[in-house]
């Protein structure tokens, strides 16, 4: 089982950053995936969740109208858009899959973004 999140980096304030998460090893189609963030000294925030076939999302307060979570069920693949970022969603981001038929709980090994003037 794998999940791999890339597209991290830094960028200024008010730009936008795409996060990906490739899964293998597992039935994406039937998983609820997840983006969470880690910021230094912090817990960990669940930022964007989405339902097995895409059609139903939900984001956290703090992202809602800046970040869109989607996902290409053909390619594995679940995706993060971060528009008009700010200095407050600095933070290592994870990936997550949650089995719907079986209980798994998967997570990515994470994906820093760093928003710096």
């Amino acid at each position: 089982v794998q999940l791999v999140e890339s597209g991290g980096g830094l960028v200024q304030p008010g730009e936008s950053l795409r996060l990906s998460c490739a899964a293998s090893g597992f039935t994406f189609s039937s998983s609820v995936m997840k983006w969470y963030r880690q910021a230094p000294g912090k817990g960990r925030e669940l930022v964007a969740t989405i339902s097995s076939t895409g059609g139903s999302t939900t984001y956290a307060d703090s992202v809602k109208g800046r970040f869109t979570i989607s996902r290409d069920n053909a390619k594995n693949t679940v995706f993060l858009q971060m528009n008009s970022l700010k200095f407050e969603d600095t933070a290592v981001y994870y990936c997550n899959a949650l089995g719907i038929h079986r209980p798994y709980n998967y997570w990515g090994q994470g994906t820093q973004v760093t928003v710096s003037s």
